[in-house]
């Protein structure tokens, strides 16, 4: 097999890169970056392209699958920027697919995909994905999810899988996360847990978790199994305050939603960090989900728990953990985060 994966550079797509090179049956992949790295992985040719406006039939051209990971959650100040990259970056993709007669796309959707829904018990990838409108992550998933239900009615031959992820950590994408949703006025050696006392006890708390390279043996998977459809990917156990306040040896305290999303909202706005108060919403908002699907149909199972994958980021972020790609890069920020902070907290891509 051929496989392309876009996207390949990032947190997601790297640990995918490491699963497909052990797969027997994958012969060589393509990974494709805005930009091109210069590590060498197993079976990887590295192309150059942009799904905003680069022609990509002849980059895909000879593929037997499309992996899209190509996604963008800078800059937060301009949506017009993510949307083009998100949104039209991937129907630019899905018609790509088609005219280069590839058999198979396999989708990075998430679980900020899914509508409201509870947090007392899990759902299935029945649930309405319809997106929590005030965050624009959750709205272009949402409409990705859209315009791949009009591909499959368009495309009946070509095979389509959609994994939906909850929140994915390793160390060495640690660096990358703390830019994009903390911003620089983190200090790394604060990230321990000896030094959070405190877990606020915030009504609907309570998410997902999985560690990269768990995602990354979902999409080998995904690839090489004859499956269609949806798949929610989630790691044992759910993370809520009880569990927050063991892992950390910490005491809870009682803080409305409203006060937290309020909080964030100021703090955004004084561009104090890159994250806006939809995040919130988001994380309040989404729905737990029920990963037997993936567990029977995919034959997959998470080898690290949702804990060990915090435990493993929060590490990565004391260490100032990184990976020799672009996004990954732990000097991305530049000198005492400096570039960070001269472009423009949240406002432009590129850290």
């Amino acid at each position: 097999m051929r496989v392309l994966v876009t996207g390949a550079s990032g947190n997601v797509g790297t640990s995918v890169l490491e699963a497909l090179g052990r797969e027997g049956k994958v012969e060589e992949i393509v990974g494709v970056a805005r930009r091109v790295p210069e590590v060498e992985m197993p079976k990887v040719r590295w192309v150059g392209a942009d799904v905003t406006e680069d022609d990509l039939v002849p980059v895909f051209a000879g593929a037997d699958a499309v992996v899209h990971l190509a996604w963008a959650i800078q800059p937060g100040r301009d949506e017009r920027v993510t949307e083009r990259i998100n949104v039209e970056g991937s129907r630019r993709v899905f018609d790509a697919v088609a005219r280069a007669g590839v058999g198979a796309v396999v989708y990075a959707s998430s679980v900020g995909a899914y509508s409201p829904g509870p947090k007392q018990r899990a759902v299935d990838e029945s649930w309405p994905v319809e997106g929590i409108p005030t965050s624009f992550y959750s709205r272009h998933k949402a409409a990705v999810e859209t315009l791949l239900d009009a591909f499959e009615r368009r495309e009946p031959e070509v095979r389509v899988v959609r994994l939906r992820p909850g929140l994915i950590f390793k160390s060495e994408a640690a660096s990358e996360i703390r830019r994009l949703f903390a911003g620089p006025f983190l200090p790394g050696f604060l990230v321990r847990k000896q030094l959070v006392p405190l877990v606020p006890n915030v009504p609907r708390l309570r998410f997902q978790a999985v560690h990269s390279r768990d995602v990354g043996e979902a999409y080998r998977q995904a690839v090489v199994r004859d499956v269609h459809g949806p798949f929610n990917i989630a790691a044992e156990p759910e993370i809520g305050v009880g569990e927050l306040r063991e892992f950390f040896g910490a005491r809870s305290f009682p803080l409305p939603a409203g006060a937290l999303r309020a909080a964030a909202d100021l703090t955004w706005r004084l561009r104090l960090q890159p994250s806006p108060p939809g995040w919130i919403d988001l994380a309040l908002g989404v729905p737990m989900m029920d990963a037997t699907r993936a567990r029977t149909e995919l034959g997959w199972k998470p080898q690290v728990t949702s804990l060990e994958a915090l435990d493993d980021l929060l590490r990565g972020m004391r260490n100032a953990d990184g990976a020799p790609t672009p996004p990954l890069e732990p000097t991305a920020g530049g000198p005492l985060r400096a570039r960070e902070i001269a472009t423009g907290i949240g406002q432009r891509q590129g850290t």
